[in-house]
């Protein structure tokens, strides 16, 4: 079975996938980068350029496709133009595609001249969760009903981007559930003592509690929010870490100055990650969207087995998140609901602790060979029916 792929660029979320795929000798894969081969890695959300310290291009073929676009980005429609790119697909031969995104005009253009062709696999995580005016809501689900209406298959990552879909058209019988997952075994990796010394080079006790934030500083996470809500806390004993850069840290530090027991870190790369998580006792994603289809984060804090507490908004916390057993919800942008959440789990490590075991448990099955099993079954379902 030959499976081709078409993505922007490498993501540690997704090579992992890739690289197992090829491993289990199932499918032939070919990865198609459709942003082309730059070397720019500035990312503007970090603020700064970012060279993971992950192999990306290593156990699975791929090949970059020559991007001609003036202005090459993936924050564009028109940032991603390939006139190679369906050449390149049909010497490949596929018995399937497995699109990731259909927002550029490439990817959008594979869709259209492959339907009824060669069936198409999508991947994409969007949500109903963030609102929209009536105008904006109503062109938008004429123009995605069109979009959706060339595809075969969808891979659903969670509870809300599988209503996504449905509402869009697709239905139970296309829908296959794939779900989004990081390498649990390499954030669960006991790194105990690494974890020691940053609390103590950060002047924080082994028995204190850290609430954590881990990701770009914008505002859409809302890391003022957590800020505001932090400092009506007023407990000796609980610290917050922002771990992370973007537009907003300088205003966060400044306003920290007021404020006691807030610490920063910067951008943190890959393998540094799983100490940063494992040395706090509470992980907080307090988005406010638009735009938290998921939040991925959430699956590294929880495979370092923490308790977790989310907005309302973001994507995965109706899939992860299990109120009372690993943590707390509250609603978005709501400062008071935040602050009484905070107050009520810091009350006890001990609690923390349980939550986060228990974390640790129902992150065992999102995981990266449940996703390849999906895409290996959904491969022999098509590859039958063309027989």
């Amino acid at each position: 079975m030959r499976l081709a792929v078409i993505l922007t660029h490498p993501i540690q979320y997704y090579t992992p996938v890739f690289k197992l795929i090829t491993e289990r000798n199932n499918i032939e894969l070919k990865v198609l980068y459709t942003l082309g081969s730059q070397t720019n890695n500035f990312d503007p959300g970090f603020k700064q350029a970012i060279k993971w310290d992950i192999p990306l291009l290593e156990g699975y073929k791929y090949d970059f496709i020559k991007n001609t676009s003036p202005n090459p980005g993936s924050a564009d429609f028109n940032g991603i133009v390939n006139p190679d790119l369906i050449e390149k697909v049909e010497s490949f031969k596929p018995d399937a595609l497995l699109i990731y995104g259909w927002s550029y005009h490439s990817h959008l253009k594979i869709l259209r001249y492959f339907k009824g062709e060669t069936p198409i696999i999508f991947r994409g995580d969007s949500t109903l969760l963030d609102h929209q005016n009536i105008l904006k809501a109503t062109l938008r689900f004429f123009l995605l009903k069109w979009v959706y209406s060339h595809i075969d298959h969808a891979l659903y990552t969670g509870i809300n981007n599988k209503a996504y879909f449905k509402k869009y058209g697709i239905n139970n019988e296309q829908l296959v559930f794939a779900p989004h997952a990081i390498d649990n075994e390499r954030f669960a990796y006991p790194r105990i003592d690494e974890a020691k010394n940053l609390r103590h080079q950060l002047g924080i006790s082994d028995d204190d509690i850290i609430i954590l934030f881990a990701g770009k500083l914008e505002q859409k996470k809302a890391p003022q929010l957590l800020l505001k809500a932090f400092s009506r806390i007023q407990k000796d004993n609980v610290h917050l870490l922002f771990m992370g850069d973007g537009e907003l840290k300088n205003e966060l530090i400044e306003t920290s100055k007021s404020i006691a027991n807030v610490h920063f870190l910067g951008f943190t790369n890959q393998l540094s990650m799983p100490v940063i998580y494992q040395t706090c006792d509470l992980f907080c994603l307090p988005s406010k969207g638009p735009g938290e289809t998921w939040g991925l984060a959430v699956n590294e804090a929880m495979a370092c087995g923490k308790a977790i507490l989310l907005s309302d908004k973001v994507g995965c916390a109706a899939d992860l998140l299990k109120p009372g057993m690993n943590g707390a919800i509250f609603k978005s942008g709501d400062l008071d609901d935040l602050s009484d959440q905070l107050i009520n789990l810091t009350e006890s490590k001990n609690v923390l602790q349980r939550y986060g075991q228990n974390s640790s448990e129902l992150i065992q099955d999102w995981n990266f060979v449940e996703i390849v099993k999906s895409i290996e079954t959904l491969m022999f379902t098509i590859c039958c029916k063309q027989n």
